[in-house]
């Protein structure tokens, strides 16, 4: 028998995730829901997708947060045949004087297309708890839309996070959203995973499928912020096309306050809302040693104070845990990168998309492997984050039923379904996360499970709640 005289890297990594999963055959649990393998686009002329009346009506109307603290607002909006105002006006519910904040405007080309008039405006310095109507438009196109600001930030307050990934423009993606909008839970923000529109999936990446989408999600985003991560299918990057700079169409639609967290670029950023510190990073992005991405990570993560914000949340799109075939290990190399500085940080849950699936994961580390000493199986550590993966929002791919045999130890629950997720803090200690399978009633929970947060009560052992 011929010796290897060279390791190969990419050999002994694959021969360890095959030993591994020989070995741990008592994963967790695998969901028997089986949906179709396609899900269908909804039609153009459809009622989600439908024009508002008026010449130059404000159209796709979304908000995000607008600053670190959650006392600002970008509200982003449309208007298709010319500049229209940038003026957005808005006052407190109880109020009758309307305050007024100026925007912008930008535009861009894609290929053979040419957007309309993409507004951003920034409010600050709104009250804690609030809610505010606000009103865009001239005339007899003027459009009124409201949302509510959080709370002021501190240990002990509740919030409640929906998310969603992947979403596509689907008929289970519209029922995704319904489903989400009526979760007596009622989830106060999005924490959206990547993957939008899609629209790099039709013919010359065509641009008018972020209109429809921009359309699509209006009825929810323009009440609640949603916040931005950019996955795979914002990269828009088609040198077939002569259109070589990427995630264009997406950085021109969707504003994030990255400045404010000291980011130089708006794919990853902070911001903290309630009790929580949520840290959006870039799968797509350059991420390894003195990167712009790493350096900004590794100088943001000891800014965390657990005393004020005890819940530690990162949102990536590719999941650097995934027991499903596909995209499997897409994700590894960001993992040997950041992995050890979740753990040392304590990050309580890294929430994911990508994989057109459902999975939670235990709380597991793999920060002892390195290329050379074969300790490649990920164990358990109280540490670590639990992983979860949502990239189950509809879009037309179908859901990724390939799920690896046997289920690896460190996997808890997985489901090939359609569905959304919840994430409702407690308090400093605890938090209460649990999926919604699109087929079930709203008050349905297909998989839950208690979180103790990682800094407040460390030596807690997370446990599953009722299936």
């Amino acid at each position: 028998m011929a010796l290897l005289k060279v390791f190969d890297p990419c050999a002994i990594c694959l021969l360890c995730l095959v030993l591994s999963a020989s070995e741990l055959c008592n994963g967790g649990i695998t969901g028997n829901f089986l949906r179709k393998e396609y899900s269908p686009d909804m039609p153009l002329d459809s009622d989600v997708f439908q024009v508002p009346p008026g010449y130059n009506a404000p159209q796709q109307v979304h908000i995000t947060q607008g600053d670190t603290d959650g006392r600002g607002v970008i509200i982003s909006w449309i208007t298709p045949d010319e500049p229209g105002s940038d003026t957005v006006l808005y006052w407190s519910e109880n109020s009758k004087n309307k305050n007024r904040a100026e925007g912008i405007f930008v535009r861009y080309k894609f290929f053979n297309y040419t957007s309309g008039y993409i507004h951003h405006c920034t409010i600050k310095n709104l009250e804690y708890n609030t809610k505010y109507m606000y009103e865009i438009g001239i005339g007899y196109t003027i459009r009124r839309f409201w949302f509510k600001t959080p709370p002021r930030t501190g240990p002990d307050v509740p919030y409640t996070f929906g998310l969603i990934g992947d979403l596509g423009q689907t008929h289970d993606s519209n029922v995704t959203l319904t489903h989400y909008e009526s979760n007596p839970k009622k989830g106060k923000t999005v924490l959206f995973l990547g993957d939008l529109s899609y629209s790099n999936d039709y013919p010359f990446h065509d641009n008018t499928r972020w209109d429809t989408w921009g359309r699509f999600i209006e009825r929810n985003a323009a009440y609640q912020p949603w916040i931005w991560t950019a996955g795979n299918h914002e990269l828009d990057f088609a040198p077939q096309l002569e259109e070589t700079t990427p995630f264009k169409p997406y950085m021109h639609r969707y504003y994030v306050p990255f400045a404010s967290s000291h980011s130089t670029s708006p794919l990853w950023y902070s911001i903290k809302r309630g009790s929580a510190y949520l840290i959006v990073l870039s799968s797509y992005s350059a991420y390894g040693k003195s990167t712009p991405q790493y350096k900004w990570l590794r100088d943001e993560l000891p800014k965390v104070d657990r005393s004020k914000t005890p819940w530690l949340i990162a949102l990536m799109h590719c999941p650097i845990y995934t027991s499903n075939s596909h995209h499997f290990m897409e994700g590894e190399t960001m993992r040997v990168v950041f992995e050890s500085w979740f753990v040392k940080y304590k990050v309580d849950v890294v929430f994911s998309g990508h994989v057109h699936a459902y999975e939670r994961s235990k709380r597991i580390s793999n920060i002892a492997y390195n290329i050379v000493n074969g300790m490649c199986t990920p164990v358990d550590d109280q540490s670590a984050p639990v992983y979860i993966t949502i990239g189950d929002g509809g879009n037309h791919d179908g859901p990724a039923i390939g799920m690896m045999e046997p289920q690896p130890n460190f996997s808890a629950y997985r489901e090939a379904s359609f569905g959304h997720g919840i994430f409702d803090i407690k308090n400093r200690t605890h938090a209460y996360f649990s999926w919604h399978r699109n087929q079930d009633g709203y008050a349905v929970e297909a998989d839950s499970f208690w979180f103790h947060n990682s800094y407040w009560n460390p030596l807690g052992k997370s446990f599953v709640a009722q299936h």
